[in-house]
């Protein structure tokens, strides 16, 4: 059998490419993934640190200010209009609903 050595940053950009998909029983479940989620009055894309009582924290998160078209988001990771914010706490009762998240997270606004 052979092996290859990947750098970390490698490794995760393999990750991202390859779009792993856990199954969700609880928000616990949802720590370590990347989602774009959806609110009443907003969307959100990062990835989940932590569950904080009816929060989650999200590392590398961005406000989607205008996504485009939907299915191309989800799809291609294209988004129209995006401002980075860093780190984010997003209330739980406030998401409609959310998407796993495939693709690098922004690292520009646009």
């Amino acid at each position: 059998m052979k092996t290859i050595e990947l750098t970390d940053e490698k490794f995760e950009e393999i990750k991202d490419q390859l779009g792993e998909v856990k199954g969700i029983d609880s928000y616990e479940d949802l720590v370590g993934g990347k989602y774009f989620f959806r609110t009443v009055s907003y969307h959100l894309v990062g990835k989940v640190a932590k569950v904080v009582g009816k929060f989650l924290f999200l590392k590398e998160a961005s406000w989607v200010a205008d996504s485009g078209r939907f299915s191309n988001a989800i799809k291609n990771g294209e988004l129209d209009e995006v401002e980075v914010v860093g780190n984010a706490y997003l209330n739980l009762e406030t998401i409609v609903d959310f998407f796993p998240w495939q693709h690098s997270l922004p690292s520009q606004t646009k």
